[in-house]
């Protein structure tokens, strides 16, 4: 397979996540057009997170805490793969996570102002987290992979 046919399978791959990837923040969980009298946020850098921390007293609580904060995780890993392996130019940490955060914000205020669920800075520091990863495994693979021939 050549780069430029790999480069489109990768582009289409993120095309097809990221539309997944907005269904589910919009659409998914349950989540219904909401509107209410005030905009649901959070600002605080580690306010949710700790609020899990203190509030696991059951296997439901913790479930929920597990659910929450290593899915918002785990569902970024595949951006940290796929966005600087479609475009040359994210495969500098730097302009990766400038886009990244970027396109977090946009996400999440998105869902602040469609009323389609909560803006909050948890939520981007554990998704950029999770796109951090996978950029990393893809830049030590490579790495080893380079070694290896």
């Amino acid at each position: 397979m050549t780069g430029r046919s790999s480069r489109t399978i990768l582009r289409l791959s993120l095309f097809v996540y990221t539309l997944l990837l907005i269904y589910m923040m919009f659409f998914g969980f349950g989540r219904s057009y909401n509107p209410g009298s005030h905009y649901s946020y959070n600002l605080i850098p580690f306010d949710t997170i700790k609020s899990y921390w203190m509030n696991v007293r059951g296997p439901h609580t913790l479930q929920t805490m597990m659910i929450n904060l290593l899915g918002n995780i785990v569902v970024f890993i595949p951006f940290g793969i796929l966005l600087p392996g479609s475009y040359q130019r994210l495969k500098k940490g730097g302009s990766f996570f400038l886009v990244c955060l970027s396109a977090l914000l946009l996400l999440e205020i998105s869902q602040m102002l469609l009323y389609r669920g909560t803006m909050d800075v948890d939520d981007v520091i554990l998704n950029l987290l999770g796109a951090g990863l996978g950029f990393w495994s893809l830049t030590a693979g490579r790495k080893f992979m380079r070694r290896r021939s």
